[in-house]
């Protein structure tokens, strides 16, 4: 399952990130990591952005970022 279909208020585990080069660099940059803790606050109404709980601050990400994110 990926961050994109995961549960608004479920909160998952990152289990491996698949974007390759900077966009997979700017992701970890961002706090996402593999074995961090992601809350699902919201979803706009057409599905972008995602907005998510991590490490303690809100960040939302665009659908194409959180398709890269698989999670458990």
């Amino acid at each position: 399952m990926t961050l994109k279909e995961a549960k608004v208020g479920s909160t998952v585990q990152v289990k491996k990130l698949n974007g390759q080069g900077p966009v997979k660099r700017r992701i970890m940059d961002m706090g996402i990591t593999k074995g961090v803790t992601v809350y699902i606050r919201k979803v706009a109404p057409l599905g972008d952005p995602v907005e998510v709980t991590v490490r303690g601050y809100e960040l939302s990400l665009r659908k194409a970022d959180a398709e890269m994110i698989e999670v458990i």
